[in-house]
Formats: structure tokens, C-alpha cells, sequence
């Protein structure tokens, strides 16, 4: 007899409906497994095997052919265990039919029966939305997950008995619900707080506007002047995901496998810091099946690069062009997968090998062919596209003693929050803005016109400081976050000139 069971399969972040067609029929006993199985759906026939048993079914002693359609795309994961044991109950007719073709099921079995949970779940219910799918079948423990997407019925069970009930009995059970309010008003924000943070008003100040406008940050000190301090307070600035935005991160973060038993939507804007060992894909993302690296695990975050000089020139080149479009593209021989990556990139290095080269305490001991070497391994199209570039010093002695307390990030996050409220009521007519950071050259012309004073002050940067067209565009960018903290409408020359002042290693180098 033959059945046959929906599943699906993901594809970067998207997903792929899948067939699993099984026919049991005459033959010497045995389990294949077509259409470009990977290791862990071919383990699958001994895992279906030895589940069905010990959960109390029958399993037909008979030849089973298992078929995943669409042949030519390559399966892979554990996900198709539920489905291939749905399908050989069905074929040797242990559960009822009539719904199959309604339902899509996902899910890995263990031994006793149990459900486990797998990765991927929310990219493949908004998917079986989409496709008119009735219900989605899912472990326990995703579907909270799942359920974030309305319009799908979503039944969660624990164990393969309690399928076979849904199907057989479908009048029992009712699909899990989930109030949308419950996951993103709640927002948590990290324990770290600005106030903590002595003196540093300069470098306050470019968090705050990094923060406002989305712009890339770097912080250039001696040691023990508080730069990773300070970038590890950025999180507790930023305003909170909104539905969509929460939406988007979710999905990265299901098809990266973060979410098994994390309930349903990321409420929190990413903070990734990888360790500056880290490999080009492993930033990036990559593998024989692409999966999403680090920049898109920080979309709509922030991604930390701490040391940033201690990276590799070649690894820290891999981020040129996500910086600039905002998305990656990973090609193989059999596919090419687009991943979102519109993140904020914030480092922190030291000016010099030994770290204190125009340290007013500690004098400096490297050579300046060192000092060059050191540079080097940052090109001058990288930091271009750094649109804050701050020296952060060391604090006095009387600072570290007698400073009290700076702002709260609370009252910081407010101004913030309004900054990005006028950007966005700027932005209504375009859907693919959502800071001043992500602005094109047309719309600089539009929302950044300069009068004659700001004009012959930018171009007199340009000459001084020999700044690219790119870094000049970045300036006005900052320069336009900067009038939004203040709000103000059009661009005045102290605003230009805020936002020149942040270009410190364009004066190093």
C-alpha cells in the first residue's frame, strides 16, 4: 500500500515542501531511502525501526520504499523521522488516512518513542501557512515556537503514541494557541549599565549616537580604558524589536538551531562577540549546507569584535560587502543561500602592539614600522565603512576616585528611542530603511542637503583627512543621527562637525 506524509526541508532561511511517499509491498524485508537522503535520514530506517516497536506498533516485516520528493533537492537532518514513521503506520493502515494530506509533520524520534525537538521549526510553519497547509505537527517543546504564525493550527506532542491518537481521533485534541502580545512587549534588557561607566563622555556620547542611527563603532585605547566595558553597554541602549523585527531574528536564529527549548520569539536584539580565532565562515556563515555564521546571528544586533587587530586581515575582509549591502549571499555547486545581516559592527583594539602609543601615563615602545605593521592589518576599505572611529583614554587618577556615577542607559535609551522614531517617520515611504545607517546616496540628497557653511567645512575635511566618498557619505549619515538626538530638522554645521570629529583613525593612519 502506499502513503503519503508532508514534511519540509529548509533552504537558508526559507523553507521547501517535501513529500515522504512510502510504499510497503511483497518482497524480501528491508528499508530504502530515495531522493538525496543525508547520513543522519539514512540513519533514520534503524531509528524508525526500533521506535515503532518499542512504542507498542507493528512494524511490516516487508519491503518499504521511501521516496522524498522533490528528488533532485538534498534532505538532511533528523526532522524527517516523524513523517517517515507516520508514513509506514499509514501504508501498513495502523492509523487513519484522511488527514495526511492535510497536516505537515516534523519531528526526530528516540528510541522509546519520544519526541525531540529540531531545528528550523518557524521558517517552515510560516511557509506551510503560505501553502494552505491546515495543521503542523511538531514535538512538544517547538511548539511554542511554531506558534508565533497565525492562521496554522499547531499540535505539540511528546511522544509518537500521542500522533497516531491525533490522526485516529482528531476530535480530542485543540491546536496550541499563543497571544501575540506575549512575545515581544516583554522585552529584557542586559544587567550591565551605563552608569556604571566613569568618566568616558566622549565615548558615551558615540555609543549613544551609534545607537540612535545604527552606525558601526570602533574604540582605539590603551589597555584598561574601558572600550570592551563600554561596547558591552551598547544592548542595554537600543530600542526593543519590534513584532516584525522580532519575526525576522527568530527564523536566523530556529535554522541556526538556537531555539529548541527556548519557548517562541527572541525577544532581545542580538549581541554576538566571536573570539578572534574565528574563521571566515564561521563569520559569514557556509558549509556544504549553508548554514547562517555570525553576522547573521547578530541581524538587527550587534556583533562585538574585541581585539579587533588581533584578527586575521583575510577574516575581517569577509565583512566588507554584508557591511555594505546588508545581506550575504553563500554559493555552492548546488545552491546559493541569501542570509539578512544588517547588524552594527562594534570593535575595540588597542592603538599599537604594546597598547599605549598616545597614552599620556605609560610611555610607548614600539617602533613606528611596528606601529605600521600593526595598521595594516585593518585596510582602508574596512574602516571606511567604520562611520565612528574614537579614542578612548585612560581615566585619571582623581576620575577613577572622585567621577561619580554616569547617566543610567535607561534615560539614554529613551532619547534613543526618539531619535529612531523621527528616522522612522522619515523613512514611511521607503521599506527597506530602518536607521540612518542604511541610507543610499539618493536619499543623502533628500534628508542630508547642507547649506554653505556645513558644505565648505565637509569639503575642507575631505582634503585634510583625504576621506573617500564613502567616508564623506558616513559623515553626513552620523551628522544626520546627531540632529535627531537633537531634534532638529535640517543640518546645521555643528552637527557636521560632531560627526568629522569621530574619524580618529583616518588622523592616525
Amino acid at each position: 500500500m502506499l502513503a503519503r506524509v508532508w514534511s519540509a526541508s529548509i533552504v537558508g532561511i526559507d523553507a521547501v515542501k517535501v513529500g515522504v511517499e512510502v510504499d510497503v509491498s511483497g518482497g524480501l524485508p528491508g528499508i530504502v531511502v530515495l531522493g538525496l537522503p543525508d547520513s543522519a535520514v539514512q540513519e533514520s530506517k534503524e531509528r524508525v525501526k526500533a521506535t515503532l516497536k518499542n512504542a507498542g506498533f507493528a512494524f511490516p516485516m516487508r519491503k518499504i520504499v521511501i521516496n522524498l520528493t522533490p528528488a533532485d533537492l538534498r534532505k538532511e537532518g533528523p526532522s524527517f523521522d516523524l513523517p517517515i514513521s507516520v508514513g509506514i503506520l499509514a501504508a501498513s493502515e495502523q492509523v487513519s488516512p484522511d488527514l495526511l494530506g492535510d497536516y505537515l509533520f516534523l519531528g526526530e524520534v528516540s528510541l522509546d518513542g519520544s519526541l525531540r525537538p529540531v531545528a528550523g521549526v518557524l521558517p517552515i510553519a510560516a511557509t506551510a501557512q503560505k501553502m494552505g497547509i491546515t495543521g503542523l505537527v511538531v514535538p512538544a517543546d517547538n511548539a511554542q515556537e511554531a506558534a508565533v504564525v497565525q492562521g496554522l493550527a499547531v499540535y505539540g506532542c511528546k511522544n509518537l503514541s500521542e500522533v497516531v491518537d491525533l490522526l485516529n481521533h482528531p476530535g480530542k485534541y485543540q491546536p496550541v494557541q499563543l497571544e501575540k502580545s506575549q512575545n515581544v512587549l516583554s522585552a529584557s534588557y542586559p544587567t550591565a549599565d551605563l552608569k556604571d561607566v566613569k568618566g568616558q563622555a566622549h565615548a558615551r556620547r558615540a555609543l549613544e549616537i551609534a545607537a540612535a542611527g545604527g552606525h558601526n563603532l570602533v574604540f582605539v585605547g590603551p589597555p584598561g580604558s574601558g572600550k570592551t566595558m563600554l561596547a558591552r553597554r551598547l544592548p542595554g541602549i537600543l530600542p526593543p524589536l519590534g513584532f516584525s523585527e522580532a519575526l525576522e531574528v527568530t527564523r536566523i536564529h530556529s535554522v541556526a538551531g538556537l531555539l529548541k527549548n527556548r519557548g517562541s520569539l527572541v525577544r532581545d536584539r542580538p549581541f554576538r562577540s566571536p573570539h578572534h580565532s574565528a574563521s571566515g565562515p564561521s563569520l559569514v556563515g557556509g558549509g556544504s549546507f549553508p548554514r547562517p555564521g555570525e553576522i547573521s546571528l547578530s541581524h538587527l544586533g550587534v556583533l562585538f569584535l574585541d581585539e579587533l587587530t588581533e584578527f586575521k586581515r583575510d577574516v575581517l575582509e569577509f565583512l566588507r560587502q554584508p557591511l555594505e549591502d546588508g545581506y550575504v549571499t553563500i554559493s555552492r555547486t548546488r545552491q546559493s543561500v541569501t542570509f539578512p545581516a544588517q547588524f552594527t559592527l562594534v570593535a575595540s583594539t588597542n592603538p599599537c602592539p604594546c597598547g599605549y602609543y598616545g597614552d599620556t601615563i605609560q610611555q610607548c615602545t614600539c617602533s613606528p614600522r611596528q606601529r605600521e605593521q600593526y595598521w595594516a592589518k585593518l585596510s582602508g576599505p574596512l574602516m571606511d565603512r567604520i562611520d565612528l572611529q574614537v579614542a578612548v583614554n585612560r581615566l585619571k587618577p582623581e576620575e577613577i576616585t572622585q567621577q561619580p556615577l554616569g547617566e543610567a542607559s535607561s534615560s539614554i535609551r529613551e532619547r534613543v528611542q526618539k531619535a529612531r522614531d523621527r528616522a522612522t517617520t522619515r523613512f514611511q515611504g521607503e521599506t527597506n530603511l530602518r536607521c540612518n545607517a542604511q541610507m543610499q546616496s539618493r536619499h543623502l540628497q533628500i534628508w542630508c542637503k547642507l547649506d554653505d557653511p556645513s558644505r565648505i567645512l565637509l569639503e575642507t575635511a575631505i582634503k585634510k583627512l583625504g576621506l573617500s566618498a564613502r567616508a564623506s557619505d558616513r559623515i553626513l549619515k552620523v551628522a544626520r543621527t546627531i540632529a535627531d538626538l537633537a531634534g532638529d530638522e535640517n543640518l546645521q554645521p555643528h552637527h557636521l562637525a560632531e560627526a568629522i570629529q569621530y574619524r580618529t583613525i583616518d588622523r592616525m593612519l
